[in-house]
């Protein structure tokens, strides 16, 4: 017996430890104080950035490139192949910055295999790093309530990679796709304004209007689809490269694709485009090869090409090979095909509609319907110079790669610096500032019509906008594409989405002068640890809390009506008796902004010294997008855009410029606190030539994003509160919309209840309460009559409690939009007692949302506000939207309070008790909810 009480003694004992062990490992999400970033040396020529949570590790020798990025809650690797750290463009080049070669299998990555891999010399070369503290790219006047325990900037830790330029020799050496002009002799350009008597013309005899030249235009092929109509030259021997550009028009054809084909006496060899694909796979866009012996129907592998836009493709002949490459309008060059050196130079080339083995004649069956293509310019390149004055030194240019990793959260952010040392201006093309070849999501062998799931991994830019959604907003710049180097991935066309690649989709092409550093944006990494919804949104608010830590600013405000001085006073005297804390000048109100008389400036500035005696704070509303100015001061888009709000000014243009001179002035000269920014800059590109601060069409999203959130950054350092229904969450901006539609403010009153719990509901699962606003139609808002509004107050007293209680119980603020707050002692009354016991209750309603049950007008809909650090761990909001009263037991699951053992529970109706919490941290209360009313209960 006494072996059996010790055997029992001791499985206690171990038991006890292994709970302390696992204690004091505490999920991120409740506590993540103990997970600390830094950096470390581990190895020889191995760097390491970790916090516990997740882990960066990079080999340093012989170049730098990342061999690890692991998850160390799940235990996953994330990473499956070593890439570049980024790609710069620079004056037309492709630099890859560090990376190793010589992976023999991209669906995973032996340890073993890095010792066998190497640099490639064209890359820029890693040179050093330097560790230290993060730094805020801005600063926050941190002049309102907000989140206890936020700091800016975070904490963390900063590990800056440098790198120098590749010799430029090496360049050539090892097969980088240049651009074709790059260090050769221009043998002969034309971009077909005229024919000259080098050319013969070829075309069909089976259509009247075959030819080469339509409608005065040289180079527009009009024919049937399946004939022949291409011109010919003689090749200079010396050629070396030749390319033409195409941009295929209504043409669906399949081999008789245009393209350029090389001419021997005895043989041909065609490169060229399908867009009409071929027999297994009818109408997608693919390339095409008649090497000499045999035709590739899909050379290259099969794939899917955008031929919306024009395409250049050229031969690169070599003594070691001959490459077939190709790149889209604005993209860069890729191998398409890689042929045998050739034994002698071709005698001519033709450029244009041929058939498959780029001969002349017309199919014999099926010539199919007119097609209208164009062949729209030819050059040839002769050898590569031999001076060696070609492109930069190592020491021209430095890219420096930034990586921070903060402490407690699974997130790593980096972006790119780089510094023209030289003594003349190179122009930034393009950049790629994050590559990751993930671990995909799953298997899918096959990819027709359905898209195949990224991997689990959260990627967001500050080079956000035009949308309320995280994802959407950050299109631009976030790219889930196929690996061309995954040759082992189950997908037969190979185009599993699982290579990161951030950059903006269209420029910079930024102009950087001698001795100044272009700095990119920045990207977020969040690997999520579970596909868990709510934790996955919880981990995504936690980072918001922590990197964006403004956006838990949250004040209570109220949308004045009308601007004029004796209603505007009633406004602000009725926000500050009823403890609201901000005062807008709302949309429709007869506030301008853009007037910047001293008359006006000054009646401004007298609202913002009577709002500031009371208490309050006071802004107005501006629109800047989602209009028409005129005179050449809009958006030019390229033909077939339209503006994504319909019409749009280009900040770039003399009036954007003097839009944001006077958004400036009108905030030193006011003491103005806050601007509701309607119709942000959406991300709208512009072709003008004309306007002051762009050169045209591949800068103009670059300089007009830049231009707006400068000022956003302005405003954060000078305490300005930001609305704006964007997501301009992490350069500057304060709240977005929760997710609504306007109109539905004018559906009868009991349904637009309904609505508001859906939509705090649906937008907190990305959104913290604080970022996000509602609606409150004090008055009518897009018509509905009397049924829609809660005007006269009194008379609607429990819809406005209703309405309080559903945006206040979520710790969501909503546009109270009317003349005034309260009509009566009785409405002052309510509205003085919501407001007091929510800012009573503010740091948990404040906090984070755990979704329970989605309001459907049928049955209670409640949801949880959690804050693990506060004394008040939770509070349960439940709502009644039926004409009955309900009770029922909910089960509360309260995991993510930091609760272990036991709560207490105090509820509306003042009754306090005990619970014990079950083993998966849930504890059964029973609540009861009269009709159309609400209840809720704190847990401690």
């Amino acid at each position: 017996m006494k072996i059996k009480h010790l055997n029992l003694a001791i499985t206690i004992c171990i038991f006890q430890v292994n709970l302390q062990m696992a204690r004091a490992q505490t999920d991120w999400l409740v506590d993540g104080s103990s997970y600390k970033a830094k950096v470390e040396q581990t190895a020889g020529n191995e760097l390491e950035i970790t916090n516990g949570l997740i882990k960066r590790v990079f080999r340093i020798a012989p170049n730098a490139a990342t061999i690890r990025f692991d998850n160390l809650v799940t235990g996953e690797s994330l990473l499956r192949g070593v890439k570049p750290e980024a790609v710069v463009k620079i004056d037309g080049i492709n630099y890859e910055v560090g990376g190793l070669k010589g992976q023999p299998n991209y669906a995973f990555l032996k340890p073993e295999w890095l010792d066998d891999m190497t640099a490639n010399p064209s890359s820029m070369q890693y040179v050093g790093y330097k560790v230290s503290e993060p730094k805020a790219p801005f600063e926050w006047k941190q002049v309102r309530n907000y989140a206890k325990g936020s700091e800016w900037p975070p904490k963390g830790v900063h590990l800056r990679m440098d790198y120098k330029m590749p010799d430029a020799k090496s360049l050539f050496k090892e097969g980088t796709l240049l651009p074709s002009e790059y260090g050769r002799e221009k043998l002969y350009k034309t971009d077909f304004k005229t024919l000259d008597s080098e050319w013969k013309t070829v075309y069909s005899k089976a259509h009247e209007r075959s030819s080469f030249q339509n409608e005065g235009k040289i180079g527009e092929i009009y024919t049937l689809a399946n004939t022949a109509v291409y011109a010919e030259k003689k090749l200079d021997p010396k050629t070396r490269i030749v390319e033409t550009t195409i941009n295929v028009g209504t043409d669906r054809s399949k081999e008789y694709g245009a393209g350029i084909t090389l001419v021997w006496p005895n043989k041909t060899i065609k490169f060229y485009l399908r867009p009409g694909g071929n027999d297994y796979d009818d109408e997608v866009a693919m390339f095409g090869l008649w090497d000499g012996k045999k035709e590739h129907k899909a050379a290259g592998g099969r794939q899917i090409l955008n031929v919306s836009k024009p395409w250049t493709l050229r031969y690169r002949i070599t003594d070691e090979a001959v490459f077939c490459e190709a790149k889209s309008q604005g993209g860069d060059w890729r191998t398409i095909e890689k042929l045998a050196p050739f034994e002698t130079m071709p005698t001519h080339v033709r450029i244009g509609k041929t058939n498959g083995k780029g001969e002349g004649g017309d199919k014999k069956d099926n010539l199919g319907q007119l097609v209208r293509m164009q062949i729209m310019g030819y050059a040839s390149y002769g050898e590569t110079s031999k001076s060696g004055n070609v492109g930069f030194s190592e020491d021209d240019i430095t890219v420096s790669v930034h990586y921070e990793l903060y402490d407690g959260i699974p997130v790593i952010a980096k972006w790119l610096d780089v510094t023209n040392n030289s003594e003349k201006e190179i122009t930034i093309d393009k950049f790629i500032s994050e590559i990751l070849a993930a671990v995909e999501y799953g298997s899918a062998v096959e990819t027709r019509e359905y898209n195949v799931p990224k991997p689990n991994i959260h990627v967001e830019t500050d080079y956000a906008f035009s949308s309320f959604n995280v994802e959407d907003a950050n299109h631009h710049a976030v790219r889930w594409l196929p690996d061309s180097q995954y040759d082992t991935q189950v997908n037969y066309l190979r185009v599993t989405p699982c290579l990161l690649n951030v950059g903006p989709e269209i420029g910079p092409n930024k102009t950087v002068e001698s001795g100044k550093t272009f700095k990119t944006f920045r990207t977020f990494v969040l690997p999520y640890d579970s596909y868990d919804r709510e934790r996955q949104g919880l981990s995504l608010r936690r980072m918001y809390r922590i990197l964006a830590p403004w956006t838990t600013e949250n004040p209570l405000m109220m949308h004045a009506r009308f601007a004029d001085w004796e209603r505007v006073k009633t406004a602000i005297d009725q926000a500050s008796e009823a403890g609201f804390e901000m005062v807008i000048l709302t949309f429709g109100s007869g506030f301008n902004i853009e007037n910047d008389s001293e008359e006006y400036l000054a009646k401004m500035k007298k609202y913002a010294n009577y709002a500031k005696s009371k208490g309050v704070e006071i802004g107005g509303y501006s629109l800047l997008a989602s209009r028409r100015i005129g005179n050449g001061q809009d958006v030019v888009m390229p033909p077939g855009q339209r503006p994504t709000f319909g019409n749009s000014p280009c900040i770039e243009s003399r009036w954007g410029q003097d839009y944001f001179k006077k958004l400036y002035n009108f905030y030193e000269e006011t003491g103005f606190t806050l601007l509701e920014h309607d119709g942000s800059y959406p991300g709208d590109v512009c072709m003008s030539t004309d306007h002051p601060g762009h050169k045209g069409l591949e800068d103009s999203r670059w300089e007009q994003y830049e231009t707006i959130q400068e000022f956003y950054k302005w405003c954060r350092a000078n305490g300005i509160y930001l609305n704006i229904p964007d997501y301009y969450y992490m350069t500057g901006g304060n709240k977005c919309g929760m997710g609504y539609r306007e109109v539905n403010w004018s559906l009868p009153r009991n349904q637009q209840l309904v609505h508001t719990r859906q939509n705090i509901y649906d937008g907190a699962w990305q959104k913290a309460p604080s970022m996000g606003w509602m609606f409150v139609p004090l008055t009518e808002y897009h018509g509905g009559g009397a049924a829609v509004t809660i005007e006269p107050l009194n008379e609607h007293l429990d819809h406005y409690e209703m309405m309080m209680s559903s945006n206040l119980g979520g710790g969501v603020q909503a546009c109270y939009r009317g003349p005034r707050l309260f009509d009566s002692e009785k409405t002052k009354g309510m509205v003085k007692r919501m407001v007091n016991w929510f800012k009573g209750h503010r740091e948990v309603l404040e906090g984070d949302i755990i979704h329970l049950r989605r309001a459907d007008g049928y049955d209670l809909d409640y949801w949880l506000n959690v804050n693990p650090n506060g004394k008040e761990k939770s509070m349960l909001m439940v709502y009644n939207p039926t004409d009955k009263e309900i009770s029922k037991t909910i089960k509360v699951p309260l995991y993510y309070t930091g609760l272990e053992k036991e709560t207490h529970v105090e509820s509306q109706n003042g009754a306090v008790s005990t619970h014990k919490l079950a083993r998966d941290y849930s504890i059964d209360l029973k609540v009861t909810v009269p009709a159309n009313s609400y209840t809720w209960a704190i847990m401690k």
